[in-house]
Parts: structure tokens; C-alpha cells; sequence
């Protein structure tokens, strides 16, 4: 059943490593060191109900691929770094990018992992944030968010409907400059091969940076699989990334958004010297933008593009400089994208809703609580058959723990309860479906809906046809903005429970 639905696209470019794109319902295992806890950032801590970063088994997303199936190949990269991504659905439903690298570009398990939880602690709402890792055998994945709308190049190069218009140009760079002076903040400062592949749109048409370029291609850091025309000078002289050389790429996809097509750096620099800017800029455009707002995105890209790297701004600058020409600020990116908006309407239950539902199905977390504290635990009756010689001290402090759980649930004090009930789950003697409910609605009340969905599923495995574990599936999904799951979820609900009035287990 579902968690926070995000995701990670990219089209399909025969010279490109790029990506298209949870809740922890897999077992994680612990990495082969210890990793640095998560990161935050001003903005991005778990923003958006993004999972904590975790290691994912080959099953898991062998799975989620369709067993990597050609279907679903959202883009290949070319000979210099191989390696493919697929888009994947997780049991949660979340979507995913995959990527595969090929058997032998990191040999070393230690390094991988090492590598991606560095880049796997960093949550922004400007990255497509990287998810998870998998190191099974000879397979070396990365999982990502699922971005579904697209690549820059897809939308500056490729349109069918409309070009981008001068203010999301504007947003693009703005929020890739964000992007990168934060992961420069958080000591992750090479972004390898930044080109307009590793820009992607998400639900709401917003950019965001692909995680996978912060992380090198192969354990020998080749990093730049396109052109030699749009590498970083320095680079094609000793092979290295440095920071600047990012800052020289971030130029490039300056050109890109300027010109609409993909231009080399020492062509558009000899038009900004000869100041031919108009033929620099997109006829696509029809003149509809700030010659003034052109002009200073046309100074920078010349800055961010001088042969000397020490003569380059840095990404604090680049944002400096950037911030103030946002215009539309009120238009959502959706709009100026002209795609539709993520959300679908909910569709209207096929079926008559009981006040449980009827609470579910408007998130009423306090008309939910008092269900659960009157219903108590009458819908537990037969799901723990337990012999004479189970009834021990053991026992009898689980049922304690459960007991003062209880209390604290009916007093509101969510946060004990928690507690209180994971002592009781975690001993694992006896399974309560009704103890699950509860404390996924305690999560929910605590602002986790990722655990309080993880609870709903166990209560639903517990007892497979209880209409309390899809409702509370249902209000975890809300939560999690996946409104059509959510909606489907409480159709399911609401007909469990209409056949158990014409006949089936006592509701």
C-alpha cells in the first residue's frame, strides 16, 4: 500500500547518465560502516514526507522494475560511463528511479555504500533526493525520488505543446543555484556532469537537481559522459572536478536556458563579446522577456564560463545574483509548464461511508480517536490463539505495557503511547491488529505518516479484511498528498464494511 508519492524522470539521451525517478516497508539492513545520520537543511528535512535514506534489497526492486524490464528504462547513459535507469513502483506504491551500474564500475561494496549514504544524508526540496542503495553480490543500484515531469532538455529542447517561458527560465536557474549552494553548504560540493538531462520537473512542475550527479559514475570518478565542447577546460586538462568546474557546467545550462538550444560555450561567448545578445537569445521567446533580466543572466553565465576557474563566482553568488529577478512569483510551475496539476480530484466513494469513514475521509484525526478509544479492542477476537505455557511473566508485562499504552492513548498523550505499544509489538508473542490502528493514529497525530502507514499495512497483514487498517491506510495516504491512493483506499474500506453488515465478522 502506498507512502508519499514522488518522483524522477528523464529522457531517454544516447550520450547521458541521467535519471528518471517509501516508506522503510522493506527490512533495511544495517551498512557496511556507520553512516551519518541525515541531514536537514533549512529547507529540506524529510521535506515533502521524503523517506529516510536505507538499503534496499535486490528482491525489492528487482520487483519494483518489472525484473528490469526494457519497459521501463527511462534513460541510458553512453560508453564512457554505462550505466541505465529505470522508473520502479515499490509495494508502498511509491514511484522510484533506479539506476544500475554495470557489474565492475564499483568493485568495492564499502566504497559504494560509503559513497551513497554520503550523498543519501542530504534532503532538500531542491534535489531529487536519493532514497536508498543497494549492494547485493554484484549489483551496485541507486533509488531515487521519481521526478514525472520530464528533463529541462525535454522541455528547452524537445517540446511539442509550448517552449518555457522567460519567468520559468528565470525559476529554473534560481532553484538549481539553490540547489547547489546548498549541497555546497553540506560539504558536497562536486556535482558531477550538470547538464540540462539532470534537471527534472516534479509533480507540481517544480526543478529539481538529480541527487545521482553527486555522486561519481565509477569508483575512477569519470565524470563527464557528454561533449568535450561543454566540459570545464580544466578538466580535459587533468581530469578532475573541482568546484568550479561545476560552476562552469551551471553556465552551460545558463546557455540553455537562454538560447533554447544547446550551445557551445566558446560560440555564445564570442556573441556576449561581440554583444550580440538578441541573436544569443531563444526566437522561441518572440521577444517575450526583461532585456535587463537577459542581460544580467547573460553576464553570469560569462562569469560562471572564464577559462581561469579562480575567476568563476560561487554558488552564494550565484543565488545573489539570481534572487532578484524572480517574477511570477504567485504562478505556480505547473501553469507556467502548462501541464496539469498533480493532484486528481478524489473520486467520490462508491460506497456509503460510516462514521469511521465519514472521520477518515475528512483526516478528522480527534473523531477518529474517540472510534478507536470506543471500539477498544472487540475487532482483536481470534487473531491470537496462545497456548497455557505462553501466559509467563514475559507475557504479563507485555500485556502491561499494553495496558499503560492504552491509558495514554485515551489521556492524548500520543507520544507515550508509542512508546508504550512498541514495547508490546516488538516482543512479538501475541499481534494485535487494534494496537496497530491505534498507534498509526498516535503517528499520525505525531506528524509521521510514513510510520503511521507502516502500522496500517501490519494491522491490514494481521488481519486481512478489517476495514479499520485500510481507513487508517487511507488518512497515512492523505497525509502523504497520494489523494487518488488515499481515495481508492477508503472505497476498499467502506466496502469491507458494507459486506460485513450483510454477514461477515461482528464490526
Amino acid at each position: 500500500m502506498g507512502c508519499c508519492e514522488s518522483s524522477f524522470l528523464t529522457e531517454t539521451h544516447p550520450e547521458k547518465d541521467d535519471q528518471h525517478h517509501h516508506n522503510n516497508s522493506h527490512n533495511t539492513q544495517n551498512p557496511p560502516f556507520s553512516p551519518p545520520s541525515p541531514a536537514g537543511g533549512a529547507d529540506g528535512a524529510a521535506a515533502g514526507g521524503v523517506p529516510s535514506f536505507s538499503e534496499f534489497s535486490f528482491s525489492d526492486l528487482k520487483a519494483a522494475t518489472n525484473n528490469f524490464s526494457s519497459d521501463s528504462i527511462v534513460s541510458e547513459s553512453g560508453e564512457k560511463a554505462p550505466n541505465i535507469v529505470y522508473k520502479g513502483r515499490l509495494q508502498n506504491r511509491r514511484w522510484i528511479a533506479v539506476k544500475k551500474f554495470t557489474k565492475m564500475a564499483w568493485p568495492d561494496p564499502k566504497q559504494f555504500a560509503e559513497e551513497a549514504w554520503g550523498v543519501g544524508r542530504l534532503r532538500h526540496q531542491r534535489l531529487a533526493n536519493l532514497i536508498g542503495y543497494c549492494c547485493d553480490g554484484d549489483e551496485r543500484l541507486l533509488v531515487a525520488e521519481y521526478m514525472p515531469n520530464d528533463t529541462l532538455a525535454k522541455h528547452l529542447f524537445h517540446w511539442e505543446n509550448q517552449t518555457i517561458e522567460w519567468a520559468m527560465r528565470l525559476r529554473v536557474a534560481l532553484f538549481i543555484a539553490e540547489a547547489l549552494d546548498f549541497c555546497s553548504t553540506e560539504s558536497r560540493s562536486l556535482y558531477h556532469d550538470l547538464n540540462a538531462y539532470r534537471v527534472l520537473f516534479d509533480e507540481d512542475g517544480d526543478p529539481r537537481l538529480s541527487c545521482f550527479g553527486l555522486m561519481k559514475n565509477s569508483r575512477d570518478g569519470k565524470s563527464y559522459s557528454t561533449n568535450l565542447a561543454y566540459t570545464p577546460p580544466e578538466y580535459l586538462r587533468n581530469g578532475r572536478v573541482t568546484p568550479e568546474s561545476v560552476i562552469y557546467s551551471f553556465g552551460t545550462v545558463l546557455l540553455d536556458l537562454l538560447s533554447g538550444k544547446h550551445i557551445p560555450p566558446s560560440h555564445a561567448l564570442d556573441l556576449i563579446r561581440d554583444k550580440n545578445i538578441i541573436l544569443l537569445m531563444d526566437s522561441h521567446l518572440e521577444g517575450n522577456f526583461s532585456t535587463e533580466e537577459a542581460t544580467t543572466v547573460v553576464g553570469l553565465a560569462s562569469q560562471c564560463l572564464q577559462y581561469e576557474p579562480r575567476e568563476r563566482p560561487n554558488t552564494k553568488d550565484l543565488v545573489a545574483t539570481l534572487a532578484p529577478l524572480k517574477t511570477k512569483p504567485d504562478v505556480p510551475s505547473y501553469v507556467m509548464l502548462g501541464i496539469p496539476k498533480h493532484e486528481d480530484a478524489p473520486p467520490t466513494p462508491q460506497h456509503p461511508l460510516s462514521p469511521m469513514g465519514e472521520a477518515c475521509s475528512r483526516l478528522d484525526l480527534t473523531a477518529i480517536h474517540q472510534i478507536l478509544v470506543m471500539t477498544h479492542y472487540r475487532d482483536d477476537e481470534g487473531t491470537n490463539e496462545l497456548s497455557f505455557q505462553e501466559w509467563t511473566q514475559q507475557m504479563r508485562d507485555m500485556l502491561e505495557a499494553r495496558k499503560r499504552g492504552d491509558f495514554a492513548f485515551r489521556d492524548k498523550d500520543f507520544k507515550t503511547a508509542i512508546d508504550c505499544y512498541s514495547q508490546f509489538v516488538d516482543v512479538g508473542t501475541m499481534v494485535s491488529p487494534t494496537v496497530y490502528a491505534r498507534r498509526s493514529l498516535c503517528y499520525l497525530l505525531c506528524d509521521q505518516p510514513d510510520a503511521a502507514l507502516r502500522d496500517a499495512m501490519q494491522a491490514q497483514c494481521v488481519y486481512p479484511d478489517w476495514p479499520t487498517a485500510f481507513y487508517m491506510q487511507s488518512v497515512a495516504l492523505a497525509k502523504l498528498d497520494m489523494h487518488k491512493d488515499a481515495a481508492d483506499m477508503l472505497n476498499e474500506a467502506a466496502g469491507l464494511e458494507e459486506k460485513r453488515q450483510k454477514g461477515g465478522r461482528g464490526s
